[in-house]
Order: C-alpha cells, then structure tokens, then sequence
C-alpha cells in the first residue's frame, strides 16, 4: 500500500493513511467526530478522558490494517481487501451521535434508528460515498463491512466481536486516558496468530490465547471501573434526561441525516441551554456544566447467565414513579437508571459468544467458553440499577427505593 504521510498517536505510536483515508479523514463528515467524546461523562470523574471518536477510528483503521496485512502475507486476500477493511474500520463510527452511545440511547426511545443505521446511511448517501466510488469502492460494501453485514464472515470480526479492531483500540485507549490500568491489550500477539477457516471465520492461534483471555478481562474491569462508575453514570443519566426532555427542540424522532451531522457533544448542550421551552433540562444541564451531579442512593447489579430478559422501559417508569410517590417527593428529582450489558464481547451478529476458534497444529476447533475457566466466569449478562437523586432528604429515598426494588426485582 502507499502512503501518504502519518499521525502521530499515543496508544499507536503512529498511524499512517493512504490518499484514499485522507480524503475520508479531511472530510466534514469526519472532522465531526472530533467534537463527540469517546466516553460522553467521564472525563467529569476521570479528568483526561477527553479523547474523541476521531481518535479512536483512527487505531481502529491502524489495528485492522495490520491484520489485513498480515492475512495478505498468509496468501488470505489481496491488497485492495487491506484498503478495504481499513476503510470499513475507518468509519465504523462515522454514525455516532453526540456523547456516543448515551445519544443512543435516547434515539432507541424516540425512533428505531442507532448509530449503524445512520452511519449506512452518512456512507453511502453523503460526500463519503463519492470520495469512495472516486478511487473504485463501492459504498454499500464498505457499510456492509463496517457493521457486520459482509457475506465473508472474517471481514466482520476483525471490525467487531471479541477479536476486533475496534475493541483493541478503545480498550488502551479508554485506559490510556481515563488513567486505569485495566486496558492492557497485547494487540501485536493476538493479530499476528490470527488465521481463517475453509468456510472465511476467523480463528486464533493456541498460542496467543492468553492474550486473548486477559483481554477479555481487561473489558470485565473497564466496565466496573470506568464505564459503569456510579458517577460516570450520574453525569450520563443528567444528560440522557435532558436530551428525551428536549427531544422536540432536537427533532429526535424524525431528524434527517443532514440535521444529524450538524449535532455534536457543545451544540446539544448549546441547543438545550439556549431553548426557552424547558426549564428543567436547562437546569439539569448547567448542573452538569457545574459538575452538580446527581447522588446514588440505590444500587444493585443482577447477574443473569441464561433467559436474560431486559428490563421494560414501561416498568421502570412505574418503579420510579412509585418510588417518587411513597417519598412524598417530586417524581422530576427521582431518577431510575438501568443498563445492560453482555459481559463479554457480542459476535458481530449481535449474539453472545458460546465458543472461540482456536487452531494448534493447522487443526481448526471450537473451545466452548464453558472449557475456559477465565472467561466463563464472566459469561452471561449484567443488569446494573440504581436510583439518583438531588433531593436533600436522600435517606428516605434510599429507605423506599431498597422497599420497592428488592420486591421488584429478580434476585442477584
């Protein structure tokens, strides 16, 4: 491949582009994602997680570039497919809204749009998709490959899944920044032993396994310690009710991809500070200019390993009502925030991992996730709950919220 020139990058060291990434990179489209953080509150308890999108899609492209090459070495795919997964990888978040997935979760209650629909749509209906077609690639590959839509099978895992680029980048990354020393991932060993089946799955060495279970871990801790951090949360929970409450100011439910692109992490607080229309998500959002944040008065995590069943938006409603109701307190100060999440990387079909493919000796097999004592003992998915509130009587709240929620709930 030819490049153009490089950027210089702390997790990477450096990454270099080709002509084709600086014209994708140099783009509008693009340039936007610097002004979307990676990890939305958490630099309100971690000080320096203040990286961006931008950043991270770049190691991604730098990570699934050194696996497209060293597949080239193995005789795997040709040097277009190299391009190609860089540039798949490249714009894999190109459909991120503001704060990330906490913007997110908010489009989920108001339309049936996430970031992988509107990025399809940001590739192959904006400037992107003529820079793409310009220099040979067709759009509606490059999004299929980007969100895990590709007919071959080791394109998608080297995107997302517990092999991915993706996940190897953000989790030194999100390390790196946030100060933790949970995301240590030895990248070079587990890429350098990858190798691909008769039927295009992607397989790992025997060798690199232990690299392979330690960086599943290493996510385990990250989300205890970072992106599950109960104040990291309070910050979010103070945003994601100021974006539903502002949610007609925004045009949640029906925004066109134009609107979208002009929505970063400052404009949304601009739009919400600014409107005259809503008097509560103003406050809320000063609070959290302020960093006035929201206490934790409740907290329990359900640990499911089968039949995992989420949460109903319309039950926690009413918990948090009646929470609200037998405190005698206004149902605006009480805040009920659930999360859930699979505990070890979903498969780029969206499904729990069972099982990983190892080979030893050019013999390909199937290690079930129960045969691997590490990783099974974090298997199965994590419903976190907890109450918030900024009301002054909060050992009341507290008292009411344990009486409700641990009648309500399943047991831990």
């Amino acid at each position: 491949m030819k490049f153009v020139g490089e950027i210089a990058d702390p997790i990477h060291k450096y990454i270099r582009f080709t002509e084709l990434e600086k014209k994708i990179i140099d783009s509008n489209v693009f340039q936007r994602l610097r002004r979307i953080k990676q990890l939305a509150g958490a630099h309100l308890v971690y000080p320096g997680a203040q990286h961006s999108r931008f950043e991270h899609s770049l190691g991604t492209m730098h990570l699934a570039g050194l696996a497209g090459e060293h597949l080239f070495t193995m005789g795997i795919i040709d040097k277009e497919s190299i391009q190609e997964l860089r540039i798949a990888s490249l714009l894999h978040d190109v459909g991120h809204g503001p704060f990330s997935h906490l913007f997110e979760e908010a489009l989920k209650v108001k339309s049936n749009k996430n970031h992988e629909t509107i990025g399809a749509e940001i590739i192959c209906k904006t400037e992107l998709s003529d820079i793409l077609s310009s220099f040979g690639f067709s759009p509606a590959t490059i999004s299929e490959i980007s969100f895990g839509n590709s007919k071959v099978k080791f394109k998608n895992e080297i995107i997302s899944g517990s092999l991915s680029s993706d996940l190897m980048d953000y989790l030194p990354r999100d390390g790196y920044f946030t100060g933790v020393e949970y995301g240590k991932v030895d990248y070079n060993r587990i890429i350098n032993s990858f190798r691909v089946t008769e039927n295009e799955s992607l397989a790992l060495d025997i060798s690199s396994f232990y690299s392979f279970e330690s960086m599943i871990i290493s996510r385990f801790e990250m989300f205890r310690a970072v992106y599950f951090h109960k104040t990291v949360r309070s910050a979010e929970v103070m945003l994601l009710h100021s974006l539903l409450l502002s949610s007609d100011i925004l045009n949640l439910s029906r925004i066109s991809t134009t609107d979208y692109l002009k929505l970063t992490d400052d404009s949304i607080l601009w739009k919400i500070s600014s409107s005259p229309y809503n008097e509560f998500a103003k406050e809320m959002i000063s609070d959290y200019l302020e960093r006035k944040l929201l206490k934790c008065v409740y907290e329990r995590f359900i640990r499911k390993r089968n039949n995992y069943t989420k949460l109903k938006r319309d039950k926690i409603e009413e918990l948090r009502l009646r929470i609200a109701r037998l405190s005698n307190i206004d149902e605006r100060k009480i805040f009920l925030d659930t999360y859930g999440i699979s505990l070890v990387p979903l498969a780029p079909n969206k499904q729990e991992m069972k099982s990983i493919l190892l080979v030893s000796e050019d013999e390909f097999f199937k290690q079930p996730v129960s045969n691997l004592p590490l990783v099974n003992s974090i298997t199965g998915y994590l419903d976190m709950i907890r109450v918030y509130t900024n009301h002054k009587d909060r050992k009341k709240i507290t008292n009411i919220s344990r009486d409700v929620l641990d009648k309500e709930l399943p047991e831990k």
